[in-house]
């Protein structure tokens, strides 16, 4: 008796602790902006610009945030929402909020260890995470750590009749993932300026300058120094015992070069595939229309954050033709250019089910090492709270029956695009 008393005095003192904890970094990092410029200041600049930076002139980055601070919220008043609930039900599982953790490519690069600080949190939280195939944790770390919110985003690899792109699958079912996230739109390689000009590439070589960032990142160094060189866990297993940093990420190119999964091969995704199946990156109707025939779950309407194609729409513009189209018939969710509780419900508003944040996340952890990735997410459940208050709602479900303004949004009648 006496030792469950001390356990639970324990459990309390920890809770307020980490209470006390939350409330200094609340007063300090307010918002994601101040995350990012700590971040930029803490990490070198080669990995920050990697995770920062987008395609070309980086257009569809700017646009998917311009487009979302365009959507007008109709709030309604004298309602109470003292009881309001933000959770949600997603493919038969309920969720403690509308929004989860994107996949990110070498999390790690912003901050080593990313992956699985991000995976613990949301698994605490429970809120969904997904892991991407270029990870810096593997499957089946990540679904040790996250059983019940872990998610796992397939890339493509197209040789020996995707032997990989169909173990990974097996791993991913052996692992438990809740849900299999097939990625449709990297459809070849991107051209970022940023990258090519700090040097970042396949394979990557540690330059002077390189060197010299790292040097003078101290804090970014240390946590590098603890967590061991990163490498793209995943396709570890598949460097016939070649398992460097280049031979991994020599690996991942095959992705890039091999294109976007095609039409029959999202088919036998699906069949292999026994729960969950949500599609990302779709921007059209028509391909949300056939993904629907294929038998998938759910869609999530995605630029990819503007990293591969600068001339896409933005995500949030193009979310009200695809929830037209396919909404009553699958899951519709959005990502790209997501930056808070606002942006959140602007999304439910316009017929999103949930949505999906990468970099604010990443730079959460930038700025603050492990602390980061709890921070954002208090900083996504407070504004969500605030948010609903202020819209007068008290659950997702009437979140999507606020009447919005949008005045960018892609009008698609009668199977074809019509102008506004």
């Amino acid at each position: 008796m006496t030792e469950k008393i001390t356990m639970k005095a324990d459990a309390k003192h920890e809770d307020a602790a980490r209470a006390a904890r939350a409330e200094k970094l609340r007063r300090r990092f307010p918002t994601i902006a101040e995350l990012r410029r700590r971040a930029r200041w803490r990490v070198p600049r080669f990995a920050f610009d990697f995770v920062d930076g987008g395609a070309n002139d980086e257009e569809c980055a700017r646009r998917n945030a311009t487009a979302l601070s365009a959507v007008e919220l109709l709030p309604r008043y004298c309602i109470d929402t003292k009881d309001m609930s933000t959770e949600v039900e997603l493919f038969g599982r309920r969720y403690a909020a509308p929004f989860g953790v994107a996949p990110m490519g070498s999390g790690g690069l912003m901050w080593p260890g990313a992956e699985e600080y991000l995976a613990r949190e949301a698994q605490r939280r429970n809120i969904p995470y997904i892991l991407a195939t270029p990870a810096n944790a593997s499957i089946e770390r990540i679904a040790e750590i996250a059983p019940d919110v872990f998610w796992f985003q397939l890339y493509r690899f197209a040789a020996n009749d995707h032997a990989i792109t169909f173990d990974l699958l097996r791993r991913a079912d052996a692992a438990g993932a809740q849900v299999l996230v097939p990625t449709i739109d990297s459809a070849g390689k991107s051209k970022r300026p940023r990258d090519i000009r700090s040097g970042v590439k396949v394979p990557f070589t540690v330059g002077p300058s390189i060197a010299f960032q790292v040097a003078t990142s101290p804090f970014w160094a240390w946590a590098l120094y603890k967590t061991g060189m990163l490498r793209s866990e995943n396709v570890v297993p598949y460097t016939a015992g070649r398992a460097t940093r280049d031979s991994t990420a020599e690996i991942i190119m095959q992705v890039r070069s091999s294109g976007s999964h095609t039409w029959d091969e999202l088919a036998r995704l699906r069949d292999r595939w026994k729960r969950a199946f949500v599609v990302k990156g779709v921007l059209h109707p028509a391909d949300a229309e056939r993904l629907v025939s294929l038998g998938v779950d759910g869609i999530i309407v995605s630029n990819h954050g503007g990293r591969h194609f600068d001339g896409a729409p933005a995500s949030i513009d193009i979310l009200p033709a695809i929830v037209a189209a396919v909404g009553s018939r699958a899951t519709v969710m959005v990502d790209s250019g997501i930056r808070g509780g606002l942006d959140i419900v602007r999304a439910l508003a316009l017929g999103a089910k949930a949505t999906f944040a990468g970099r604010p996340f990443l730079y959460g952890l930038g700025a603050l090492g492990e602390a980061g990735a709890g921070h954002v997410m208090d900083m996504f459940f407070d504004e969500l709270r605030t948010e609903f208050q202020h819209v007068g709602v008290r659950s997702v479900a009437e979140a999507a029956m606020v009447t919005a303004r949008h005045p960018g949004a892609w009008r698609y009648e009668g199977n074809q695009f019509v102008s506004p």
